[in-house]
């Protein structure tokens, strides 16, 4: 039990309000010591963990472009496109993203999605536009609550449809724990179990996308 030491010094070091890396830092030492790991062998460790998961490093280089990008005026480019679409509404546009969230994330491509990439500089914007064309001037809760649906809409089309791709790490991950509850299950018997559960993410969260549109359309003048 004594590994679970660097659990503690997470919890610690975030309610401190130290420096993650240095909290990250701290837990890995105090895990791989705890362990029996000599200092080279928890520094090898950190090494083959970061070059392993080196492609995490790429936000760093996307978030720049999309800053640039939207300095350029992305949003104001996506806003007057939606200002422009007859027939687009908020709930409309919604669901299309949603629907599209929950194709990509079934075949894996989860990255072509996203909260920096796609939802803060597009679908935000386009989801107000949408929302001004059908009530005009948006009040300012009412603003934060529509951005507030734009990123639930992200976060649930991928989260109930990830699985559906049989080759996705985390359904290695349920099937690792149902094999020690002594269930046998393959990644496709996961895989197509998680269907229905994608088709429920998208009738409950459609019903949620269209009574929040209600809601909206009730605040108009």
């Amino acid at each position: 039990m004594w590994p679970l030491l660097g659990i503690a010094v997470v919890i610690i070091g975030f309610a401190l309000r130290f420096n993650p890396l240095l909290v990250i830092a701290a837990s890995v030492g105090v895990t791989g010591w705890a362990g029996g790991l000599a200092p080279l062998a928890i520094l090898e460790a950190l090494g083959r963990a970061f070059n392993e998961n080196r492609f995490v490093s790429v936000v760093f280089v996307v978030l720049p472009i999309i800053g640039l990008m939207e300095r350029a005026g992305l949003q104001h480019r996506a806003r007057a496109l939606i200002a422009g679409l007859k027939g687009a509404t908020m709930s409309r546009l919604l669901f299309a993203y949603f629907l599209y969230r929950q194709v990509t994330a079934a075949i894996g491509l989860i990255p072509a999605g996203g909260h920096p990439q796609m939802v803060r500089p597009l679908i935000a914007p386009m989801t107000e536009s949408a929302a001004e064309k059908e009530i005009g001037p948006l009040p300012g809760g009412l603003r934060y609550r529509i951005r507030a649906m734009a990123a639930a809409t992200e976060n649930v089309g991928v989260f109930f449809a990830e699985d559906i791709f049989l080759a996705f790490s985390p359904v290695l991950l349920i099937q690792s724990t149902l094999a020690h509850a002594k269930i046998a299950a393959t990644p496709l018997d996961i895989s197509l179990w998680a269907i229905p559960t994608a088709i429920l993410a998208l009738v409950i969260h459609g019903i949620r996308i269209w009574l929040f549109g209600r809601q909206v359309r009730k605040r108009a003048p």
